[in-house]
């Protein structure tokens, strides 16, 4: 098997080195430092590829990712209140602004339903 070959990866695996991808890119890490450190991060929490062999039993490890997320949270808190705040402001009338889109598309939803019986 070629290095780099993910064949020996179950679909969680996968999905899992996919999700915290796009999560380091979102960050803007570029495309190959965040696949890079996603597989990385994945190898160290399950072990390596899990299709075959022994080793599909053993559990997993959440210590990296919980690293990780410590390590945000300390260059978070090293930031000026006044950014934090100005942050966490931003953060709610984006969320404000999401839910009322979700509400218009969940009644628009529903009425066409209606319509349709």
């Amino acid at each position: 098997m070629p290095r780099g070959d993910k064949s020996s990866y179950t679909s969680k695996q996968r999905r899992e080195a996919r999700h915290i991808e796009e999560g380091y890119e979102h960050r803007g890490t570029s495309k190959g430092e965040a696949e890079r450190r996603a597989w990385a991060t994945v190898n160290k929490e399950s072990g390596g590829g899990k299709k075959s062999g022994s080793g599909r039993g053993k559990k997993k490890s959440k210590a990296p990712s919980r690293k990780g997320g410590r390590k945000g949270g300390r260059a978070s808190a090293s930031r000026p209140a006044a950014a934090r705040s100005r942050s966490a402001k931003k953060a709610a009338a984006t969320r404000k602004r999401n839910r009322s889109k979700s509400t218009r598309k969940s009644t628009r939803a529903r009425s066409k339903s209606s319509r349709s019986r």
